[in-house]
């Protein structure tokens, strides 16, 4: 089966499961919404549609490592490298709870854009300071009700493989609610489907890793562009480990965090 036959079923299965799940997540927030007020039930159930995606296609395997690190009970600024709009379905395989910050037109998107709004994941206007102030502010609140937050730090996929350097937004926010950060690195979503186009490209390993947290003690004085130059450094090192054709670009000078 050529590339582009296969996509077209995989694609098509996604908008048919998707079609077919939307009324079950409809079911659960309506039921559960008064004592959940976390939703945490709902977001579960959304960490098994997407996770449907990977367990059911044979060319991405995927691996997580350091699960047992996200410590039930507490709450973090969860931060990955963002490669490929796989790593969204990939890190929901970690199957622990948090709320995303995501692009507004993500939420335009039928059935897939609804749930995300019942889920009251986190609205960003890009481009738009506004929006950026009442993302964080969204956060700051989330985080005070028990929720962690997931973040891309790049802001966009990159193009190339190469990270891009961190936007400020997610440390500004671990370090004025005092909530530890926790670094994750993905591998190999790029490989298996490129930021350009939606042709699945063959069987490509995937991996993910979650990394130490970061106490807010231990960072609590570094200056928020050092500090996201540390933490996009940590990704970048993890990533290399595991890729080592993959270009990171250069090292950030990280000698005031690690001496």
């Amino acid at each position: 089966m050529t590339k582009r036959a296969f996509s077209t079923l995989f694609w098509a299965f996604v908008t048919v499961s998707s079609i077919l799940l939307f009324p079950v997540a409809v079911v659960i927030w309506a039921t559960t919404v008064l004592f959940d007020r976390r939703l945490v039930l709902l977001h579960r159930f959304t960490c098994f549609w997407a996770s449907l995606y990977t367990w059911l296609n044979p060319a991405w395997p995927v691996t997580v490592e350091g699960r047992d690190k996200i410590r039930r009970g507490t709450t973090y600024v969860m931060v990955a490298n963002h490669l490929s709009l796989l790593d969204i379905l990939v890190l929901f395989r970690l199957f622990r709870h948090f709320k995303w910050v995501s692009k507004i037109e993500n939420f335009q998107v039928p059935v897939i854009g609804w749930n995300m709004s019942m889920n009251r994941y986190i609205k960003l206007r890009r481009g738009d300071r506004e929006s950026v102030v009442q993302m964080m502010q969204a956060c700051e609140t989330t985080i005070g009700e028990g929720s962690s937050i997931m973040m891309f730090p790049e802001g966009t996929r990159s193009t190339t493989g190469e990270m891009r350097p961190f936007k400020p937004g997610a440390f500004e926010l671990a370090t004025s609610t005092r909530t530890p950060i926790l670094p994750i690195a993905i591998v190999g979503t790029a490989d298996a489907l490129p930021k350009r186009g939606f042709v699945l490209q063959g069987r490509h390993a995937i991996r993910i890793r979650v990394l130490d947290p970061i106490p807010y003690e231990q960072v609590a004085d570094v200056p928020v562009e050092e500090l996201a130059a540390h933490v996009r450094q940590l990704i970048a090192d993890e990533v290399a480990r595991a890729e080592p054709v993959w270009a990171v670009g250069e090292r950030a000078d990280t000698s005031r965090l690690t001496a």
